[in-house]
């Protein structure tokens, strides 16, 4: 997986568009504060629990979600389904404090685009909400090892065998899971296989039709399940 340090060449242009959810006033503040000094991102709503994040969702269509994990009336991870199921769908980033694996994990299962540690510096929160929007996953490097060795230990509850889902795959889709893998993002993928970044776009998008992943997150852990990675 890339540490959010990867994202540090994104471009904010043309403007991101944010939603804020977090039950603690001081922690939207800050993130309001730091988001509307970068250029190209603009903080479009705040919410104070996961109920009001999803209908602000629906009514500014923004393309970040941040949500934190713990929060009144619907929590932060009851609110991922109702958000990714939105259409267009927002890239749902979750707020999280360090030695909350076993939430992030359900967050990703979800369908979440990565997470951020609340401790993360200014730069890392600009470059992850860039990277997100984007359509890259986002792990923040505090907690990424931890929560990646789970995932791939414990597999998901349900889900076809590996093999399986990816039998369907075309041979380039499998190059760019392997990258996906490796935590590379679109603009790499882009330039390692020759290849227009739109078109590396829809190739993910038919990796996760395919493959029933939820977020690119999913299709990483996916790859490295499947014995795709050498």
């Amino acid at each position: 997986m890339a540490e959010q340090s990867d994202f540090a060449g994104y471009r904010a242009d043309p403007v991101i568009r944010v939603l804020l959810a977090d039950d603690e006033e001081m922690i939207r503040h800050g993130v309001r504060l730091i988001l509307r000094h970068a250029d190209g991102i603009d903080v479009v709503g705040e919410a104070v629990n996961g109920a009001e994040t999803v209908r602000l969702a629906a009514e500014h269509r923004p393309d970040v979600v941040l949500l934190d994990i713990r929060m009144p009336v619907l929590d932060g991870l009851a609110a991922v389904g109702p958000l990714v199921a939105l259409d267009p769908k927002p890239q749902v980033l979750m707020l999280t404090t360090f030695g909350d694996d076993e939430n992030v994990i359900r967050a990703l299962r979800a369908g979440a685009t990565g997470f951020l540690l609340k401790d993360d510096g200014p730069q890392e929160l600009i470059s992850a909400v860039r990277a997100a929007a984007a359509g890259d996953a986002v792990l923040s490097p505090g907690v990424t090892g931890a929560v990646i060795r789970r995932m791939l230990a414990g597999g998901w509850a349900g889900a076809a065998a590996p093999d399986s889902r990816v039998a369907g795959l075309t041979g380039r889709e499998r190059e760019v899971l392997v990258m996906l893998g490796e935590g590379i993002s679109n603009p790499e993928i882009a330039k390692r296989l020759g290849i227009g970044l739109g078109t590396v776009k829809t190739h993910v998008a038919s990796i996760l039709d395919k493959t029933g992943c939820g977020s690119r997150v999913q299709a990483a852990l996916l790859a490295h399940q499947a014995g795709l990675m050498g």
